[in-house]
């Protein structure tokens, strides 16, 4: 048995019991605008400066899933494969994945499908300790690499990087599960692992308390590959085709404030995740924080051009899924190219951007976090 496919069926069984533990009136209601309740899988344990901040707790503080009608909650799931497998399950309607899980679900008949591009520049990247004698993916036969877990997306990235650079990911190198945070930065410098393989946003967290990192240049064969996606069930997709429509509008809504103001979005994931905080207070994490939600935000939105200036959210292309595919099969994913019109529905995203943008704009121009 493939190892990816042993890490999907633990998946499966960790979401099996996401589903035991959660209500089953998740997703209940929503035909044409009529009240409806969503359960959103974050694909982390962890809540931080990302997506969930700057696409829900905005949208759930400004009211935003409350104009759409929806009553909207989360679970937290242990990386993409799970979530997915949440949103499977029926335990969770709605996540944010890994557009290669999505693509390894499918091929594994997991009844899932993407409806929306979210981050849409390439956020992986290796890092080393500065002194570090590593200088590319050939350096790395022999080590350990650190990955948020064997579940997320940073252990396919890990196994692309290596096998790019000719070593076999399988023998040449181990892969270790460190998180993110504290625990990677003393993974990385008590030498438990001799790199890392995580998002661009993970770094800023780190870099902002004090750790050094020395990055490595990406292959070109990474480069134009599409990272999350939001995934719905594809067994309840046409009877959910409104709902999951206002849900992507709140989402892509709260996405533009969180472009323009990223500062307010930040002290609204406070208010919606006191957890973040971990008992500190906001000022003394508003400026660490918000240079992390920066750096996620420039995945996650065009890259080039202000705020006013971006096009309608959520467009992938034929282009971006093939080369996206291709990654996923080189780093073990997925074991043969799988029929885009079984994981790709762009159908919602007409509707889903119909909002005023330019009064989100002024909101998020105005707005002053309490």
């Amino acid at each position: 048995m493939r190892h990816g496919i042993r890490v999907f069926v633990g998946a499966l069984a960790a979401a099996l019991v996401l589903t035991g533990c959660n209500s089953g009136d998740s997703g209940t209601g929503g035909a044409d605008g009529s009240p409806a309740k969503l359960t959103f899988a974050i694909a982390s344990a962890v809540i931080g400066p990302k997506e969930e901040v700057a696409a829900y707790a905005v949208a759930q503080e400004l009211g935003y899933y409350a104009e759409e009608n929806l009553t909207v909650e989360t679970i937290n799931t242990d990386g993409s494969v799970a979530a997915l497998q949440a949103v499977a399950s029926g335990s969770a309607n709605v996540t944010a994945a890994d557009s290669g899980s999505v693509l390894g679900a499918v091929e594994k008949n997991v009844p899932v499908k993407a409806v929306g591009g979210l981050v849409q520049n390439w956020p992986w990247v290796m890092a080393v300790k500065p002194d570090s004698p590593i200088a590319g993916g050939a350096d790395l036969r022999g080590k350990k690499i650190g990955v948020i877990s064997l579940a997320s997306g940073s252990a396919p990235y890990a196994r692309a990087y290596v096998r790019a650079a000719g070593l076999d990911p399988e023998k040449d190198v181990e892969l270790l599960p460190v998180g993110v945070g504290a625990p990677a930065a003393t993974a990385l410098n008590g030498g438990q692992v001799d790199a890392l393989a995580l998002y661009t946003q993970a770094y800023a967290v780190m870099e902002s308390t004090g750790t050094q990192l020395k990055y490595l240049t990406n292959p070109d064969s990474l480069t134009g590959i599409r990272s999350l996606s939001w995934a719905v069930s594809a067994r309840s997709f046409d009877e959910s085709t409104d709902v999951n429509t206002r849900f992507l509008r709140a989402s892509y809504k709260a996405m533009l404030f969180s472009a323009k103001n990223p500062e307010a979005a930040m002290r609204i994931g406070y208010k919606v995740f006191p957890q973040i905080l971990g008992g500190q207070s906001a000022e003394s994490r508003i400026e660490a924080d918000t240079k992390s939600l920066v750096a996620w935000l420039k995945t996650a939105t065009p890259a080039t051009g202000t705020p006013e200036e971006f096009p309608d959210w959520g467009a992938i292309s034929d282009q971006e899924w093939n080369k996206t595919m291709a990654y996923t099969k080189e780093a073990g994913q997925i074991t043969g190219d799988v029929d885009l019109g079984e994981v790709w529905d762009p159908s919602l995203l007409s509707g889903a951007n119909e909002f005023d943008k330019a009064a989100v704009l002024q909101q998020a121009g105005s707005y002053t976090a309490n």
